[in-house]
């Protein structure tokens, strides 16, 4: 019996760890990566400038017909920003993306197809 409850305990860490690596996408753009369902969004920020790729399995997600809002708190400070489809696999907000060091952001997408996600960041 403590064999089974043994093998069962392996079994299940080993099915836990292999999701673990399956999502856990690593920066190709030099920002943060964070997964919501099966998809990786990695957020870039840079000169006032916010950009978001979406993976699919590692394959660039294409983003025409996409919109959403990200959403910026610092602190008490709260400000909503409009995302709209770049070109290939990126939302794009362009301009004010104040992303400071200690800021969380939050992205709240919805594909041409109306699947709708919610992918959280927080900035270090």
């Amino acid at each position: 019996m403590k064999n089974l409850f043994a093998a069962a305990a392996l079994a299940a860490s080993i099915a836990f760890s292999g999701n673990v690596f399956a999502h856990g996408a690593k920066p190709k753009h030099g920002g943060i990566v964070q997964s919501a369902g099966d998809l990786a969004f990695e957020l870039v920020a840079k000169d006032g400038t916010a950009t978001i790729y979406v993976d699919d399995h590692g394959k660039a997600l294409p983003t025409a017909g996409a919109t959403g809002t990200l959403t910026v708190l610092k602190g008490k400070q709260k400000t909503a920003l409009p995302l709209a489809a770049g070109g290939g696999n990126t939302l794009v907000v362009k301009g004010g993306a104040n992303l400071a060091a200690g800021s969380k952001a939050v992205a709240a997408i919805t594909f041409a197809d109306a699947k709708a996600v919610s992918v959280r960041f927080s900035i270090k």
